[in-house]
This record gives structure tokens, sequence and C-alpha cells, in this order.
């Protein structure tokens, strides 16, 4: 069942938002070269505890998973595009870098993700950022009443089929609300005018991923997390809370 909720709901939504951003944004300031993924996750984790919210992330297993996920991020770099699992590699000049964070706030979720280069940054990775955050840009523009499921995965779709990047429909954005993962799933690509009638009161998590290449599948490490893609091409990640509101989207997950 897809759950509507109220404005005072939203608004409750907005505040694990916040948090969530502001996790990102020093995650973000203290990514150099030499850093750990698990220095990283402590500063988030420093975050989380300083507004008493609650990962969503520490402790998670869904179905695909061997094991419980421990960390408050999700710290891919270069060829990992999800889920990475937070460890002892230390980043070097160059890394591209994906940072997803969730967390709740008296029991509402907000989740969301940024990629970044550190240190010296590589054309080809600035450019497939941009495409990835036109995509994000392009799906929360279509996320307004009257629309449907589809509109929103087809607008992401243009872009990546635009800027000639791979596309993998596995992983997508999803419904939030009391828990992080909700109905329904959201593709990163799809036909107009299918599927869900979008109304006031929906949430969703809407976050487009792409490889810099055509892409030839994915691959998960022994941690049984960390996804990999099997070329070995670069991922970006991008993603926001949006709720659908009368006058159209509302970003919950901006600082």
């Amino acid at each position: 069942m897809v759950e509507l909720r109220t404005p005072a709901e939203i608004e409750q939504m907005r505040t694990a938002g916040r948090v969530v951003a502001n996790a990102l944004q020093s995650v973000k300031k203290y990514a150099a070269a030499g850093v750990s993924l698990l220095e990283l996750d402590e500063v988030a984790r420093d975050v989380l505890r300083s507004a008493r919210a609650v990962s969503l992330f520490d402790g998670y297993q869904p179905g695909f998973a061997t094991t419980p996920f421990s960390g408050v991020i999700c710290a891919s770099v270069n060829d990992a595009v999800l889920h990475g699992l937070p460890n002892d590699l230390r980043l070097q000049d160059g890394d591209l870098l994906n940072v997803d964070c969730g967390a709740s706030v008296d029991g509402w979720c907000a989740d969301s993700a940024i990629s970044f280069c550190v240190g010296t940054p590589r054309a080809a990775d600035l450019e497939l950022i941009a495409t990835t955050e036109e995509a994000l840009a392009a799906g929360i523009a279509a996320a307004v009443p009257g629309n449907r499921i589809g509109d929103i995965g087809a607008a992401i779709g243009r872009v990546g089929k635009r800027a000639g990047v791979g596309t993998n429909l596995d992983f997508g954005g999803h419904g939030i609300g009391r828990r992080m993962h909700q109905d329904p799933h959201l593709p990163n690509d799809g036909r107009p005018g299918r599927g869900l009638k979008l109304q006031a009161g929906h949430v969703f998590a809407i976050e487009p991923w792409f490889w810099s290449g055509p892409g030839s599948g994915y691959r998960i490490d022994a941690d049984g997390w960390t996804l990999r893609s099997a070329d070995h091409t670069r991922g970006a990640h991008a993603e926001h809370t949006v709720a659908i509101t009368p006058g159209g989207p509302r970003i919950l997950t901006l600082p």
C-alpha cells in the first residue's frame, strides 16, 4: 500500500531531512586524500548523534544482504557504485566518492545521497556527476500531482540515454515514511503515463545512479554489500527525499 502523508507529517520528515543533509555536507567537507571511509562514517555518526537521530542504515539487513549493514553511511568509491560498506580504505587524490545517508527523527525517515570528487577531479567524473544531478532534477520536476510513477522514471531515463551512460533498474527510488523502504519502487527509467497516479501527500526517495559507460552489470563484494560495476567503470549517485504537494515537489533533504 502506498501511503499519503499529512502536511504535519511532511514537516516531521523535513526535520529528519535536515539532519541527513547536514551529515552529508559534513562528510563532504571532511573527505580528503588519506582519510578512511571509517573516519567519514564517524563524522556522519557524530552529526546523527548530536541531533538525536537514528541511523536507517546501521544494522539494516534486507533480503539480498547476507549480513546486517555496519555503518551510518554507504561510502562507494570509483567503480563501487552503491551500498559501499565503510572500511579502512583510505581515499586517494582523484577518487570519485558516492555517499548515501538515511536517518529518522521521532520515527520519521529521510534518505539522500551525493557524489563528489576527492582532490583533483577528472573531467569525465565531473560530467558523470553533472548528468546524475540533472537526472535527479528532471525526476523531481516530474513529481507533481496528476503525473504517474512512469513519468518520473522516464524523465530520469531520458537524461541518462542522452548522455550515453549506463543505467540499471535493479535498484532505484522508493516510497519512504515511517520506514526507509516502502512502496512503490521507482525505477530509473520508465514509460510516461504508466503506473501509480501521483497525489499530494506522496513522499518518495528519488535516486538516479549511473555508470560512466554503457555498463555490463554488477557484482557484489565479499562483504555482501558493496555493489561494484562489472567492467570497472565509475559510478555516480544522487538522491533526495521529495514530498508531492499541491504546489509541486518539495525537497525535504536540502541543507
